[in-house]
């Protein structure tokens, strides 16, 4: 690690009630690169170490690390640590000007969503006066107890009726002892890493795959084995050449996170089979399996776990809202004491305020509309942006559009680097985000992975154009607007 590296990075001040803090820090590293405080080359601290320097969840950390990576001012090299990208051209900044003084600039409220941007629903969909009444319903009921701290692996009322939901929409049968209420998918993994690996211990990661999640593995100090992902997902039978002595396999079967794939029905035999005669663990990472838009939903991988060697994971972060901050697992029976206590041990729970409002939504019918009413808007949105698209670029792009999820993934065949075009875009306040940055090896594709949740139908056009202007600019730092 550089020593004025990590004197420039220790130096930063987050302000707890401005923006979000993993937004903060994006920012602050992003200037320093620009300012030439940070230069190409130059490594950066390790996530524990500058999370602990600042005070924040080492979470923080490895989601700004991600994102700048995801753009181009950041190259992960997995145990070699974290540098800013060789590849970087940055034009010199002149000095400021000292003043005598600085005030501290005002507080900006929270950002809204930027187009393209990933991981989000349609906000402005969100039933906010049936949500608002059902809270208030609720904090009425909270007593005493309630008041305390919420039993580490969730409420009883939530867990039951996550096992009623998951029973008839994904054909996972399990008891409400099984769910298990987490803070999110990657709160959940770190979790679950630290539960079931040791160091040096394999692991089947899918290639290219959800970065967040690599990261939470290699910081239990797994090994990670890439698995390359094709037209039928993962490829099991190279998996199990590569590393048949795997401890655990890390998947996203209805929805391949980034490529939208999902995996065929012989290959979740296999893997399957595999996990049963290794006794090794699946995490099945179901994240955006209920936005399905041309036929039928394939059930989950778990419906087919005869042998209970799936750990089931789900979050509310693309059903409701990313700032409910609940998700939650199913875990096979054996697992119950080891995770609960994992649980008790490592936090104090969840919200039991927040837990009983999803409870009554749920068993209230209102997430089954809900989910029925966004598939809807969804479909909706999807098919304008990709007219839009098709206008604005033609045979410059070529777009994939795969029966479900929350993106649409975009290739140029002129070739070119994807992280370049995600900089571009940024630039002119627009957020998609680079295929090249879900590899943990040297990426074999580039794409754009582009949002749609948050693009009405009426703004397609204008947000297809803004693209195809901002992917026609040069990489040269531009003036700021006044």
């Amino acid at each position: 690690m550089s020593p004025a590296a990590s004197r420039t990075l220790a130096s930063i001040r987050l302000a707890r009630r401005s923006l979000p803090l993993q937004e903060q820090l994006y920012q602050r590293v992003r200037t320093a690169i620009a300012q030439g405080r940070l230069v190409p080359g130059e490594r950066l601290p390790a996530s524990r170490t500058l999370a602990s320097d600042l005070g924040v969840a080492r979470g923080t950390v490895d989601a700004a690390y991600a994102r700048l990576a995801g753009e181009g001012y950041l190259l992960a090299r997995g145990p070699a640590g974290t540098i800013v990208s060789p590849a970087l051209r940055l034009a010199p900044h002149p000095p400021r000007p000292a003043r005598a003084t600085a005030p501290e600039p005002p507080a900006r409220p929270l950002a809204q969503p930027l187009p393209f941007q990933l991981g989000l629903p349609a906000l402005d969909l969100f039933p906010r006066t049936l949500w608002a009444r059902l809270t208030a319903r609720a904090a009425k009921r909270l007593g005493g107890a309630a008041l305390a701290y919420p039993d580490p692996a969730g409420l009883p009322g939530l867990r039951a009726a996550l096992a009623s939901y998951l029973a008839v929409s994904r054909g996972v049968a399990c008891e409400p002892r099984q769910v298990m209420i987490t803070g999110g998918y990657q709160p959940a993994i770190n979790l679950l890493a630290r539960l079931l690996l040791r160091p040096g211990d394999r692991v089947w990661f899918e290639e290219p795959g959800y970065f967040l999640a690599r990261h939470a593995l290699e910081a239990a100090a797994a090994r990670i084995v890439p698995v390359p992902v094709d037209a039928d997902g993962m490829a099991v039978d190279l998996a199990q050449r590569r590393a048949p002595d795997a401890t655990l396999a890390v998947v996203t079967p209805a929805h391949q996170a980034p490529l939208g794939v999902a995996l065929s029905l012989a290959r979740r035999q296999a893997l399957l089979v595999w996990a049963a005669a290794a006794g090794a663990w699946i995490i099945e990472d179901d994240y955006d399996s209920e936005f399905h838009y041309v036929g039928r939903t394939l059930p989950a991988l778990k419906s087919l776990d005869a042998a209970d060697r799936v750990i089931y994971a789900g979050s509310f972060s693309k059903t409701l809202f990313p700032g409910l901050r609940l998700g939650y697992l199913v875990v096979p029976l054996s697992l119950v004491p080891a995770v609960a206590e994992a649980m008790r041990t490592t936090g104090h729970g969840q919200s039991a305020l927040a837990q009983m409002v999803v409870a009554d939504f749920l068993s209230g019918g209102h997430f089954a509309r809900h989910l029925r009413r966004m598939r809807g808007h969804y479909a909706s949105r999807r098919a304008a942006l990709a007219g839009a698209l098709a206008e604005a670029f033609g045979d410059r792009m070529a777009l994939a559009l795969r029966p479900g999820g929350l993106h649409v993934l975009a290739r140029f065949p002129a070739g070119g680097s994807d992280a370049a075009l995600v900089r571009r875009a940024l630039a002119q306040g627009l957020a998609p985000t680079a295929l090249s940055a879900h590899y943990a090896g040297r990426p074999r594709d580039h794409g754009l992975l582009l949002g749609f949740t948050n693009i009405p139908e009426a703004q397609a056009a204008r947000s297809a154009a803004a693209l195809r202007r901002a992917l026609a600019t040069s990489d040269r730092p531009e003036a700021p607007p006044d």
